[in-house]
């Protein structure tokens, strides 16, 4: 049957895959024929995401266990990969909210480490390596935050974010070449335990970001943004590249 936005046949790479963003797109992926390879640090987590893989289209699936805020982590991940169609760079971390005048060098280390440097040079690593097939699709991880959604105490992690949507577009100049297409996604606030009242926000602060800058009137779920990364990562998406897309329910046209 015709379908665009099948994955049958390729083999995608989904990074920070152990829980979130990064577990829903790997078990879309998988149900629209991808064979899978995941990648975290956790390896109890990991099995647990593997064993959720969709198999019916005669799949192979694997993990491998690697910290991409590390060289090592990076070279290892590289090393094992294999070749690869589709990539899902979406390693990340929120840190601790301070003003501009409170933050310290290491959280600054702490923060480009994870945000940053893991993208950059695990990018790096698979192209020298020869590990994207050509006509790959790689997908970034960003936020809305790297975007137009400042708020006092996140400049650390909106100043990462913004410096992913950027390279998302380098790497769509660098890659083209070999006609590998280049994107990012950039969510708002995701529906996690960690975004429900008691997480980031208390009970009237949770209500109230709702009400004022979701137009939806709610959180999206991770499920809503990896359903956007698997149409970059499929045929459908195949003259988009260079761009970043929001997945915010809103909230960047009343912010």
């Amino acid at each position: 049957m015709y379908n665009p936005f099948s994955l049958k046949g390729k083999t995608v790479l989904v990074t920070g895959a152990s829980s979130g963003i990064g577990r829903a797109t790997a078990i879309e992926c998988a149900l629209l024929g991808a064979n899978v390879i995941i990648s975290a640090r956790n390896e109890i987590r990991l099995k647990d995401v593997l064993n959720s893989l969709d198999r019916s289209m005669d799949q192979t699936h694997k993990f491998i266990i690697a910290d991409l805020a590390t060289n090592d982590g990076i070279d290892a991940l590289v090393g094992q990969v294999g070749l690869v169609d589709g990539v899902v760079s979406n390693v990340g971390m929120l840190p601790k909210s301070y003003p501009i005048k409170f933050i310290t060098n290491a959280d600054m280390t702490q923060v480009i480490n994870v945000n940053l440097f893991s993208h950059v040079m695990l990018a790096k690593g698979l192209i020298k390596k020869k590990r994207l097939n050509k006509g790959a699709s790689y997908v970034f991880t960003s936020s809305v935050g790297g975007v137009t959604t400042y708020v006092v105490g996140s400049s650390l992690y909106d100043m990462s974010k913004a410096a992913i949507n950027s390279f998302a577009k380098s790497c769509a100049v660098d890659f083209s070449s070999r006609n590998i297409r280049c994107n990012a996604v950039c969510p708002g606030m995701i529906r996690t335990p960690m975004t429900q009242p008691g997480g980031v926000l208390n009970e009237v602060d949770y209500q109230k970001d709702i009400e004022e800058h979701y137009l939806l009137g709610r959180y999206g779920e991770p499920e809503e943004v990896a359903r956007t990364i698997v149409f970059l990562l499929s045929d459908a998406s195949s003259f988009i590249t260079g761009t970043s897309i929001m997945i915010d329910g809103g909230a960047s046209v009343i912010h």
